[in-house]
């Protein structure tokens, strides 16, 4: 559906039940994904009066291939007895408890392999929630060596326009960020199939129209994430910050 689908049920909405409605741009689902190795050597320490919270956990992070169908893998490779075994799944337990909101601008974290190497234990001190708030402390000082990086949604867009309009309709898909995949004429029909960021289609069917006179039509699908932009990243973030600081005052 185009913007002026959008408008006019605003409209009845306003004018039918009375009720005051904010509009805004969609939210894009961003993602955050290390690039690199970091390892981690994390103690958990605390000791208030009667017994107190122990946990110690070495291993590291690194990015998962492209191609993984996992957005987190956790893997123990410690011996036994450095960490007694019913601690493990909590240490990964504190990991995950971390992944839906990443450093860099509070999106989800993907792309992440955990290994946990070794590791020491307090024969009073440690616990199930020791070394879950062991786990938590360890990613949040460890991911940001990681140098992670904003993924965003990339979308497959199929567009069939008349031949006549191909040339424009292509080049404007390009100054989206739009990648041209192939194009393909039959008879007084040209059909594209390109990539373009989910950002970047906000707006598409209206200006489509004005494009082709009328005549195009588009359809779309998601394909895959991919890296931001440097420049774009640096935007979100920036936006990300001062939405935070609305929000609090």
């Amino acid at each position: 559906m185009g913007e002026l689908h959008l408008e006019i049920y605003v409209e009845r909405i306003r004018r039918e039940y009375k009720v005051e409605v904010e509009v805004g741009a969609p939210k894009v689902s961003y993602r955050e994904a290390p690039t690199q190795a970091a390892e981690y050597n994390y103690k958990h320490r605390k000791q208030s009066g009667g017994s107190g919270q122990f946990a110690h956990i070495v291993g590291k992070f690194e990015p998962l291939p492209e191609d993984s169908t996992e957005t987190f893998e956790f893997v123990s490779e410690v011996v036994q007895g450095r960490i007694p075994k019913e601690y493990i799944p909590s240490v990964e337990k504190g990991f995950r408890a971390i992944l839906p909101k990443g450093p860099i601008a509070g999106f989800p974290i993907v792309g992440v392999k955990a290994t946990l190497s070794d590791g020491s234990y307090h024969e009073v001190d440690s616990s199930d929630m020791a070394f879950q708030i062991c786990g938590q402390g360890c990613f949040r000082e460890t991911f940001m060596q990681t140098k992670p990086v904003l993924l965003e949604p990339v979308m497959k867009v199929e567009i069939e326009v008349p031949t006549t309009f191909q040339g424009a309709v292509a080049g404007e898909l390009t100054s989206r960020r739009g990648m041209i995949m192939s194009s393909e004429i039959t008879g007084n029909t040209a059909v594209i199939e390109g990539e373009v960021p989910l950002s970047e289609t906000f707006g598409y069917s209206t200006d489509l129209r004005s494009m082709t006179q009328g005549q195009g039509t588009f359809s779309m699908e998601f394909s895959k994430y991919r890296r931001v932009p440097n420049s774009i990243q640096l935007e979100i973030i920036a936006e990300k910050k001062k939405q935070q600081l609305v929000g609090a005052k």
